[in-house]
């Protein structure tokens, strides 16, 4: 009778690292402790007048409805120049933003220089990237150990502040340890390269047998850093791929099915960015149960906008123990910035040793680490942002028709004039929705891609929707495709 995967899966990493060992490259971290500076910077803000207990307790300070500084994370502002560039699809280097900068300066220009939108094209679900308590956990870091880091995170990178943030985001995805990464890219990068690795670190000649090779099986849609590590992985001669369907779980199965390899592995998005629909978690339980493969999902637009807890997908879908490995970001419903690893002790330990795009990538700096771990307490404490943001999910679908499953909403266009005509219009009628396309999404599937925030309102889900309907039939049930989504 086959083993049980975690068993398993553990077993064959645990060889891996015992060969890593006996060749003397097993990598470690070495935690540096950063205390409390004897002697610190005066900061010029509130935080400065009060004692130690008063700053431990504003560090955290949360709050239970919409602040005025929550609209900053989807108000912006785009120069005149700036406007015409986009109006015009004209490429822009960046170097009209200092030229606008100037004329901000002068009082009576300033209202022809610049225009307000509405963003709708971000990932800052929740909000949190403006939000006060996380901005002055980065502050006060910074004043008392400076940006750090001093290197890498196997050198001297890693502190006691890196280790509280991996602490408390393994058990946001109930996983037994955690390992901090640069970005969610060099994440997947890092996990399907030590992944790739196993084969023929344990083949006995350095080149593994046939049946010791890993398959790998990944999503059709998976994310652009998915398919680079296993582009990457590949290079070590010790994995099959496989290419499934996208979410289709028959197509999975008849691949498992034939597959003679014994290491099986399927890794897919559980939020999908650019389509907003779910991997079938569920079904994907139920193979692995029947198949014996490590499951791996990258839950960068799931993690703190779904399930009770904000602890992403898989808690959604009640299937967090089914899911072996979870890849997730800071940088968009966190509000700040980084990826990491949620695993087991003895994945983190194999991928802190054979990820190169952990081990050569300088750690993260301090205030990041800072204000992700207020950003962790604050989405955790603020429960009403989950909530928020979903009720702006209900408003969408009922303004609409549109029968949309997640913040993630893709209005399929066709041709990539269409897109950015319709984008145009958005942006004339006070929008930043912008137009995807090629090579980000396959030729004559270009969209726009409609991102919902908890800070967005009703009154901006009925403007917004007022303007598509310019573009969109929403009655028109002839606009709908196979998938659900409204095409223009």
């Amino acid at each position: 009778m086959e083993m049980p995967l975690p068993i398993a899966w553990d077993h064959l990493v645990k060889e891996a690292l015992a060969k890593l060992d006996s060749l003397k490259v097993l990598r470690s971290l070495r935690p540096i402790y950063l205390g409390e500076e004897t002697q610190r910077l005066p900061i010029e803000n509130e935080v400065s007048n009060l004692d130690k207990n008063e700053e431990d307790e504003m560090e955290f300070e949360v709050f239970d409805e919409m602040q005025p500084w929550d609209r900053s994370s989807v108000e912006v502002q785009i120069s005149e120049t700036t406007f015409q560039k986009w109006m015009h699809d004209t490429p822009s280097s960046g170097d009209e933003i200092v030229d606008s900068a100037v004329a901000r300066s002068e009082a009576k220009v300033y209202h022809k220089k610049f225009r307000k939108l509405i963003l709708f094209s971000g990932n800052d679900y929740l909000g949190l990237s403006s939000h006060p308590t996380i901005g002055k956990a980065a502050a006060k870091i910074a004043q008392e150990h400076g940006m750090g880091p001093r290197g890498s995170a196997l050198i001297c990178g890693y502190t006691n502040y890196h280790r509280q943030l991996e602490s408390c985001l393994a058990d946001l995805k109930k996983k037994e340890d955690c390992l901090l990464c640069p970005t969610g890219f060099a994440a997947n990068m890092a996990l399907m390269t030590a992944i790739g690795s196993i084969g023929s670190l344990l083949a006995g000649n350095g080149t593994p047998l046939e049946d010791e090779n890993i398959a790998i099986f990944s999503d059709a849609l998976n994310h652009a850093s998915i398919i680079d590590g296993i582009r990457l992985a590949e290079r070590q001669k010790s994995i099959k791929l496989f290419i499934y369907r996208h979410c289709d779980m028959s197509h999975l199965n008849a691949l498992l099915s034939n597959c003679k390899l014994k290491r099986k592995v399927v890794v897919t998005d559980s939020l999908f960015s650019m389509d907003g629909d779910y991997a079938p978690m569920v079904d994907l339980a139920n193979l692995r149960k029947k198949h014996g493969f490590l499951l791996v999902i990258d839950d960068a637009h799931g993690s703190f906008v779904c399930g009770k807890n904000g602890g992403g997908v898989a808690e959604e879908f009640n299937c967090e123990k089914n899911v072996d490995i979870c890849i997730g970001t800071l940088s968009k419903a966190a509000g700040c910035h980084g990826g990491f690893i949620a695993c087991s002790k003895t994945w983190k330990l194999f991928i802190q040793s054979r990820g190169r795009s952990f081990i050569f990538s300088t750690a993260t700096p301090l205030p990041v680490v800072a204000a992700a771990h207020a950003a962790v307490q604050v989405a955790k404490l603020e429960t009403w942002r989950r909530r928020a943001i979903w009720k702006r999910v209900e408003d969408f679908h009922a303004l609409t028709g549109i029968p949309v499953l997640s913040p993630i909403i893709s209005l399929i266009v066709g041709s990539e004039a269409k897109a950015l005509q319709a984008s145009r219009y958005l942006l004339e009628s006070g929008f930043h929705v912008t137009a995807i396309r090629p090579p980000t999404v396959p030729p004559n599937s270009c969209r726009l891609r409609v991102a919902l925030s908890a800070a967005h309102t009703r009154e901006d889900l009925e403007k917004l929707t007022a303007a598509l309907s310019c573009c969109i039939n929403f009655r028109d049930t002839g606009i709908y495709s196979s998938n659900g989504y409204a095409r223009l």
